[in-house]
Parts: structure tokens; C-alpha cells; sequence
């Protein structure tokens, strides 16, 4: 098996290592016994791949940080208030009070990471360097223009352009550095993408490294981003930022990749690059004729969450093959992401909540349209869904872990709880909260606000219960279907919907849906749209492609809802004890209510581009602020 690896702290253990096996033991030594000369790391392969390796810190835990980006768009609700995401939510963040900021794109963290990356360059490229190993200096060079190229990738897509330092500044430098435009940075994170692929060529690189397909990966997402309307002069003049007032000649080509004339040449370079990764990857069941079975798309699906399956359940180690880049968890036993976001009667933390905005989108398994008006869909609305459903989102009466192994035998059936229900207790009809509502008996102030829980990334594994156990899912930074994706969304910008259609429906009949039926432009551009919000959910695509579609409004600025789940006894029918679903028994009633109580969404144009701080804008003078703040 390739080795991986493993987390930030290798950098430290490989230098400790070297350390313990060459030095002397020498009691009148000056050198600090804990410390090297940072000379040294670029005369001795072991430390420069040591140095490297620390660089991939900057991608922290990828998206399963505790306060996933879902949650600033209409996925998912956080469910606990002062971590600044409501702030996001409600459009008020500023240059002062910048609200939640995750250390995968935070501004000062990128710029530290990408100081690491040009001192790599720089000195692996020196004509005194000491490595003679040419492939290990080609890996390392390889993976520091990979990487550098992705830290300016996440500055981009968050702060429109940023300012382009390419050497290791000393404290006389002067640190006044303007923004470089949209088009430079796309220009030169494509540059470093091409140098990445070419360094590393066909080398076989250990899971959760850089690799000549994660660098042709990026260079697609980030010539999609370009192509994208958010980026042309017409789509950012459309916005309401500035007052209603048009914006400056001297903020737009700070967003805007070039003048509009040539949108058409940047989606066929989207295309172009997009089939370059189709063509040297390997994608996952993408080969299927016909539409798999609901139970088999719900495995495919599952298990491409999984990053290739689960020891204890029947998914398929296969699908691995989809991993471009990865984040593994190997011994990382705080990598809890099942507590994080699961329920709260099974002492979980249901961080982030699927929202009923996104549960009413996936589609019935004919492919027809969910609607709350359908009287039979109202009565069932959990029935005959798009089999991804079951694999993402956990509703009331879903069936889930044994819950007796960490909550005690309050629930024999191991179901998930998010309504009330008639009950009798002590000869009485009661109304009884579910175990899993913020009223519930266990851990109530960690319950859904949203009467939906978190599964997609969770094990289902029974013997792995959330609270207790870490999991090894891997986070996805690229996968095959993100570059499918991408080609067919340039396929259909470029008038080539029989290409688009075509992949389409590998895609849905990989998760057991039909073909689709639109053939216009705009019929397929909306199926297109809503294919990629379901089969990508939760892996930070949809805040950044509501964005670049310029329908942040109409999306992401939606006041959220939740699921009022009923039941009622059935006439002549009764249960005493413990409660479980049984429809034979009870009559459901599913109320969708708009939820305001932890968030009141509202959206301003502003949130297109986030902000600079004040910190950052008084140490770099010549730093200008984005629009609306």
C-alpha cells in the first residue's frame, strides 16, 4: 500500500528524527538540540521533503472543519450561534468584523503557506543548491507550484484579485503591494498549474500529494471560475453594490477576468482543460447504459462518499478511483465528524443541518419535481426520492445506529426523531418530543433547528457510534465528477447539448436516475444546475456556484426552513412506552416553516467578494477594498 500523508506534524517528527540519528552528543554544543539551520534543509533531501510536507497544512482538515462552508449557503444551517456565520448569513460583516473565516482560506494563513511555497522555488532553484536527486527536486518543485497555485486559487474565489508575491520577502522589503487583476492571477495560478504538471509528469505520488491530475484538476476549476458571469464586466455592472451606482474602471478588472468579447474563447479553454482530466483519469461507474437500481445508486453514491466504501457494509472499494486529491485521516483520532454534525440524541453536536431548501430539491425517483402542492408527495414526502436522498440526509423515522450503545434503551428501533408524537404514558395521551428535537430529553441545545441531520460524510457503520469513535472518511478536494461537471456546463455554454446530455446521464444513472428530458439550452442549463447541486453537496461547489451564476440571491439569501413533523394516533390505534415510526399506527403531518429564531438570512450584493480587514488594509496601504464595504 502507498504510503499518506498524515498531518502537520510530520515536518516536526522528520526533523526530530534526523536530529536524533546524526547528531553528537556533545554537551558544549551551541546549537539548540531542538532547532536547524534553515540552510541545511536545502542541502539534504530528507528535510526539503520534511519542509515540503509541512506545507500541506495550509489545506487543514479540507471541509470538515466544525463550521463547514454548507452553512453559508442553501445546504445547511449552523446550529450554534456566536461563531459568526450568522453574520455572513445576514450580509452585515464588514472590514472590522469579518465573521466566521475558516484557515483554508483565510488571508494572512494563504500568505504564510504561499511565503513556504516561494522559498521552495526560490531555493531549490538555486544554483548552490545541495539536492542532487533531479526527481526528487522535480517532485518537490512540482508540489510547490501545485501548491501555491491552489493557496491563490482560494484567494481568488473569495477576494476577487489579490496581490501577487512570488519572492521571499525580507523586513526591508517595502510590503505595499497592489492587487494584481482578476485575468493576472488566473494567468499565473494556470502558470504554476502547467509547471506543477510538468515537474511531476507520470510520477506516482503517495495518496493526499499533489499530482500532475490534481494540478490539470485545478487548472479546470479555476478556468471555469473565469468563463463563469461573475467575472465579465456585464455580470458585475448587473450587481446593486455600490448604491445602485456602476462600479469604478479601477475595481473591475479587480474581478472581472477581461473584457466579454472573448467569454466564449474562456469556455472553451474551461472544456478543453476539463476533458484533459476526463482523459487521464479514472471516473467511477460512468459507463452505465441504463439507470442502476435505486438500492445500487444509493451504494454508488454512498460509497463515493465514502472515498471507496465501508469495512462493514457492502459499498465498493472502487470508487476510490473518483479521489483526484484527497485529505486523509490516517490516526487521526479527533477527526470526529459524525459528532460534529449528528444527532443530538445520540449525544451529537448536529453542527451543520440540512435545510429544507435543499431536501425539497431532490427530485422523485421518476425524476419529476418534489412538490409540497402534491397531496400524496405531502402525505410521504420521504418516499420514491432520488436515491442520493437517502445517502446525504437523516429525517424523521430514518433508520440509523444502534442508539442503546451511547444514549441508553430509550429507542429500540434506532430512528431518528425530529417531530412529536402522540404517546401514552401512565394511561394518558401525552404529546412526546422525538429524541432527536432541540425539546428532546438528551442534549436538547444540541438539536437540529432545521428537523434534518448531517449523513453524507458520516459512517454508517453501526460499531462506530459518532460521539465516541473517529472516522477515516477522506475530503474530497478534487474528484473525477467535479471535471465532468465542468465539461458539461462548458459543453452546454458552447451549444454542444449532445455532449452535455451525454454525460449527464452517465451521471444520474450512476445514482439510479433517468435521462433527463430537457433539449433547449436553458432547459438543460437548469437541469445542469440542479444536477450539480445534488451530486456535490456539501463539498464546497454550491457557495462558490451560486456566486459565479450570479443567483446568490435568489439561493443563498433564502430565509431557511425547517420540517414540523406531527403524528397523531389513527383512529382505534394506540402505542404505550417507547416510541418508534410506524405509519400503521400513526398519521404524519410534515409542515414546512420558514426558520428565523438562529438566523435571519438576508441577502446584499456585497457578499459576492468578502472583505478585506481593517488590519490588512492599514499594513498594505496599497491595498484597495473591495465594493459595498
Amino acid at each position: 500500500m502507498k504510503s499518506t500523508i498524515r498531518n502537520k506534524y510530520i515536518l516536526t517528527v522528520a526533523v526530530m528524527a534526523i536530529l536524533a540519528s546524526g547528531c553528537k552528543k556533545d554537551f558544549l554544543t551551541v546549537d539548540p538540540p531542538d532547532k536547524i539551520d534553515s540552510e541545511l534543509i536545502w542541502k539534504d533531501g530528507a528535510l526539503a521533503q520534511a519542509f515540503v510536507t509541512d506545507i500541506y497544512s495550509g489545506l487543514n482538515d479540507g471541509g470538515f472543519s466544525e463550521q463547514m462552508l454548507s452553512s453559508v449557503s442553501d445546504e445547511s444551517m449552523f446550529t450554534h450561534p456566536t461563531r459568526g456565520i450568522d453574520l455572513v448569513n445576514s450580509s452585515t460583516i464588514n472590514p472590522s468584523t469579518l465573521g466566521w473565516v475558516d484557515d483554508t482560506w483565510k488571508y494572512v494563513k494563504m500568505y504564510n503557506r504561499i511565503r513556504s511555497c516561494n522559498m521552495t522555488i526560490e531555493r531549490l532553484g538555486a544554483a548552490d543548491n545541495g539536492i542532487t536527486d533531479k526527481a526528487l527536486k522535480d517532485r518537490l518543485l512540482g508540489e510547490a507550484h501545485f501548491m501555491r497555485a491552489y493557496f491563490y486559487h482560494q484567494l481568488l474565489r473569495y477576494y476577487g484579485g489579490v496581490p501577487l508575491i512570488t519572492k521571499v520577502y525580507v523586513l526591508t522589503d517595502d510590503f505595499n503591494v497592489k492587487r494584481a487583476s482578476y485575468k493576472e492571477c488566473t494567468d499565473f495560478i494556470i502558470k504554476d498549474c502547467d509547471d506543477a504538471q510538468r515537474l511531476l509528469g507520470t510520477t506516482l505520488m503517495d495518496k493526499g500529494r499533489s499530482s500532475a491530475l490534481a494540478a490539470l484538476a485545478l487548472k479546470s476549476r479555476v478556468l471555469l471560475y473565469a468563463a463563469s458571469d461573475l467575472h465579465t464586466t456585464v455580470g458585475l455592472q448587473s450587481l446593486q453594490i455600490s448604491g445602485g451606482q456602476p462600479l469604478t474602471p479601477a475595481i473591475l478588472p479587480l474581478l472581472a477576468y477581461e473584457d466579454d468579447a472573448n467569454q466564449s474563447q474562456r469556455w472553451l479553454l474551461a472544456q478543453n482543460a476539463a476533458k484533459a482530466v476526463m482523459d487521464a483519469g479514472h471516473g467511477y461507474k460512468l459507463d452505465l447504459v441504463a439507470p442502476a437500481t435505486a438500492a445500487q445508486g444509493r451504494i454508488n453514491y454512498k460509497s463515493l462518499a465514502m472515498g471507496g466504501g465501508s469495512k462493514a457494509l457492502n459499498m465498493d472499494a472502487a470508487a476510490a478511483s473518483e479521489l483526484i486529491l484527497a485529505r486523509y485521516f490516517v490516526d487521526r483520532s479527533d477527526m470526529r465528524l459524525g459528532r460534529a454534525n449528528g444527532p443530538n440524541g445520540y449525544r451529537n453536536w448536529a453542527g451543520n443541518t440540512p435545510i429544507g431548501l435543499l431536501v425539497d430539491d431532490y427530485e422523485m425517483t421518476d425524476g419529476s419535481k418534489f412538490s409540497w402542492s402534491n397531496s400524496a408527495q405531502k402525505a410521504n414526502p420521504y418516499v420514491n426520492r432520488d436515491p442520493r436522498f437517502y445517502a446525504t440526509v437523516l429525517y424523521d423515522g430514518a433508520d440509523w445506529k444502534p442508539r442503546n450503545k451511547i444514549s441508553g434503551d430509550v429507542d429500540p428501533a434506532s430512528q431518528i426523531q425530529t417531530g412529536e408524537y402522540d404517546l401514552i404514558v401512565d394511561g394518558k395521551t401525552i404529546t412526546a418530543k422525538g429524541l432527536d428535537t432541540r425539546s428532546g430529553p438528551i442534549e436538547s441545545w444540541n438539536g437540529s433547528w432545521t428537523g434534518y441531520y448531517f449523513h453524507k460524510f458520516t459512517d454508517p457503520d453501526p460499531n462506530i457510534i459518532d460521539a465516541n469513535m473517529p472516522q477515516f472518511i477522506p475530503w474530497p478536494f478534487f474528484r473525477y465528477t467535479e471535471a465532468v461537471m465542468n465539461y458539461i456546463e462548458a459543453s452546454i455554454e458552447l451549444n454542444q447539448l449532445g455532449i452535455a446530455t451525454q454525460w449527464l446521464n452517465k451521471i444520474r444513472f450512476r445514482s439510479g436516475m433517468p435521462a433527463v428530458t430537457a433539449t433547449d439550452k436553458d432547459g438543460l442549463k437548469a437541469v445542469y444546475r440542479h444536477e450539480r447541486r445534488i451530486e456535490m453537496v456539501y463539498e464546497e461547489q454550491r457557495y462558490h456556484d451560486a456566486r459565479r451564476w450570479l443567483i446568490g440571491k435568489a439561493t443563498l439569501g433564502r430565509k431557511t426552513d425547517y420540517i414540523k413533523v406531527k403524528g397523531t394516533f389513527k383512529p382505534g390505534k394506540t402505542l404505550a412506552g417507547k416510541y418508534k415510526y410506524d405509519p400503521t399506527i400513526y398519521d404524519y403531518t410534515y409542515t414546512p416553516t420558514i426558520e428565523t429564531a438562529q438566523e435571519n438570512r438576508i441577502w446584499l450584493d456585497k457578499i459576492y467578494f468578502r472583505p478585506f480587514s481593517r488590519d490588512e488594509m492599514n499594513k498594505n496601504t496599497s491595498l484597495v477594498q473591495n465594493p459595498g464595504y
